[in-house]
């Protein structure tokens, strides 16, 4: 392997590589903050409101079914986010939804889920943990 040492270019580079890194810790650490702030929560593409794409409208929809109140993060307005928290969750697409810090999967699972009664019975499972 060869360096290139001339005008501090190395330097500069190790500089950049540390700044990264210091960055991508963040972001996880911010994850990891969210996740376990939010008993429940919702990683999607806008808002429950006004959501950016049918999947995230789908989800925000099934857990707004369920009557009970949930957290959210857009995506799109948080691209740190984005880009790291499908290789922290080993999870690549969005929404992702987090019950009591575990993730519970994507679109796919959510909707069979509520199909088959599971989604309401973890969210009653999750709120009533906080109210004892």
């Amino acid at each position: 392997m060869v360096y290139c040492l001339e005008n501090g270019k190395l330097g500069r580079i190790i500089s950049v590589i540390q700044i990264l890194v210091r960055v991508i810790m963040e972001t996880v650490e911010k994850i990891q903050q969210q996740i376990s702030e939010n008993p429940i929560l919702l990683y999607m593409k806008g808002s429950p409101k006004l959501p950016n794409c049918g999947f995230s409208a789908q989800a925000s929809q099934a857990l707004m079914s369920c009557g009970e109140e949930f957290a959210y993060v857009d995506i799109l307005q948080n691209p740190d986010i984005r880009s790291e928290l499908p290789k922290y969750a080993d999870w690549p697409t969005f929404p992702q939804l987090w019950v009591d810090g575990e993730l519970v999967g994507g679109c796919d699972i959510i909707m069979e889920m509520v199909q088959q009664g599971e989604l309401q019975a973890i969210v009653k499972e999750s709120v009533a943990k906080r109210t004892k």
